[in-house]
């Protein structure tokens, strides 16, 4: 079973991935922010890391970027909503520059976070 830390200042947004991927049989951690999501990694490392961008403390492009610094092979996606204004699509595309393999935009379809999490967890294929 595959292990996935959640990394999100917003309770319920922890919560609904929660609930997604362990119905869909992963098993979850959860962090309130980048810097105790580093912190668990470390103690105890899982096979993904799903980050909020705008987070206190430790936003997720610090996050991701210790994350692959420390844990280079460590699969990683980007989420984030970023209210009205186009700055989330930036800052996504920033994530994906410094490591994210993945990004999705908030709010995203329970089948989008769950197929790009089913592709970054399958086992690797030479097709180059």
């Amino acid at each position: 079973m595959h292990h996935v830390l959640v990394i999100d200042d917003n309770q319920d947004m922890r919560e609904l991935v929660q609930v997604i991927l362990e119905g869909a049989g992963y098993r979850v951690e959860l962090a309130a922010d980048g810097h105790s999501g580093v912190e668990m990694q470390r103690r105890q490392p899982v096979d993904l890391v799903l980050t909020d961008i705008f987070m206190p403390n430790q936003d997720g492009l610090e996050t991701i970027a210790q994350l692959r610094k420390d844990f280079p092979k460590l699969k990683i996606i980007a989420f984030s909503g970023g209210g009205k204004t186009s700055h989330s699509h930036s800052y996504l595309l920033v994530a994906a520059e410094i490591g994210a393999n993945a990004v999705l935009t908030k709010p995203f379809e329970q089948e989008d976070l769950l197929r790009t999490v089913r592709e970054l967890l399958a086992p690797c294929r030479v097709s180059e």
